[in-house]
């Protein structure tokens, strides 16, 4: 009888924080995914947060095991030897999936709504987890990358102030370049791009490779700023007389000298009549998450601004922090639509 009870009473601490360890797991759970049931991006937190806790509570349970303290010294060892193996080990999995996630999340070098080019994929970042990253690509499709691969491969993040959008054309060595060059800064201009200008690429055999070239601000538009400014680059070089095709064309088909190669004259339309569509259609859970994200900076910055009134006089805080306090509820109202918005995307 003694003997159970001596039994009983060594495995007490261990059944006990068993039975913490559940409860906090448990509660903690519950806690944040009620808390944040309506916020996406606090998923990476609540990852980490149970992660944390679970590799917590399961050492507790081992230094609360009722053995000798040498073997619990040599658990723990072992324990701390095989966290080690698995670092080393899985760096390009799993483990190395949570320490990417990490790491750009600290770095914030891009963030949901960005254009981004990871290697060969191109598109806009709609989701940053604690594992991966979501990329709606121009074509509407969702694009999950594991976040390792993300870090070990060229990371290109087009800035919000704009981006220099290009494109080449050859012609004939019979065009003067100073005429070239006049048509193609038109093109540029009329196709909504600033800061223009135009290079010559190479001198080939039979053909001479311009590229032009200006900063398209309105990020936005940037897969149909490039469709845009092509089709003004036909419609430039054909309004000046120059001719497009292939220098070797002589030699598939004969013409008579007089005879151009040029289609009907064009009239001049908007760019943005049918262009500014492709975007709105193909981003359209980006651009929500870009919403969010910039309203959650609005948030961060009201915040603040809040904080920084505290040392004001009585008077002035009271009038400040009412207009701010008014400004960081519509703020909270438009978050929660955005967020409501980006679900809906999700279950889409």
């Amino acid at each position: 009888m003694n003997t159970l009870s001596e039994l009983t009473t060594s495995f007490l601490p261990l059944l006990a924080t068993i039975s913490v360890t559940l409860f906090v797991l448990l509660t903690t759970n519950a806690v944040l995914r009620r808390r944040w049931k309506d916020m996406p991006e606090a998923q990476f937190h609540f990852q980490l947060i149970m992660l944390a806790l679970t590799i917590t509570g399961g050492l507790s349970i081992v230094a609360a095991l009722p053995v000798s303290d040498t073997l619990r010294g040599q658990l723990l060892s072992l324990i701390g030897l095989l966290l080690s193996a698995a670092i080393a080990l899985s760096s390009t999995t799993f483990i190395g999936n949570i320490l990417a996630g990490i790491m750009l999340k600290t770095i914030r070098k891009a963030r949901p709504g960005d254009f981004i080019t990871v290697a060969d994929l191109t598109g806009r970042i709609t989701e940053m987890d604690l594992l991966h990253t979501e990329i709606q690509t121009e074509f509407r499709d969702l694009v999950t990358v594991p976040n390792i691969y993300m870090v070990t491969q060229p990371l290109k993040v087009v800035r919000a102030s704009g981006s220099i959008i290009t494109a080449e054309v050859s012609l004939g060595y019979d065009v003067p370049h100073g005429r070239a060059k006049k048509a193609l800064l038109e093109a540029a201009t009329t196709s909504g791009l600033t800061d223009c200008f135009v290079h010559v690429r190479s001198l080939g055999d039979f053909a001479v490779t311009y590229r032009v070239a200006g900063l398209l601000e309105d990020i936005r538009s940037l897969i149909s700023a490039r469709s845009v400014l092509m089709t003004e680059m036909l419609d430039a070089l054909t309004n000046n007389d120059i001719e497009a095709v292939s220098p070797n064309f002589m030699n598939t088909r004969a013409l008579a000298p007089e005879q151009r190669i040029l289609p009907a004259q064009s009239t001049k339309r908007d760019p943005d009549d049918i262009q500014t569509m492709a975007e709105d259609i193909a981003f359209d859970k980006a651009e929500d998450a870009a919403s969010a994200e910039k309203i959650r900076e609005a948030i961060k910055e009201t915040e603040q601004s809040l904080e920084d009134l505290k040392g004001e006089p009585d008077e002035a805080y009271e009038k400040s922090a009412k207009a701010l306090k008014r400004k960081l509820s519509r703020l909270e109202e438009l978050l929660k639509l955005a967020d409501a918005q980006v679900n809906s995307d999700r279950s889409d």
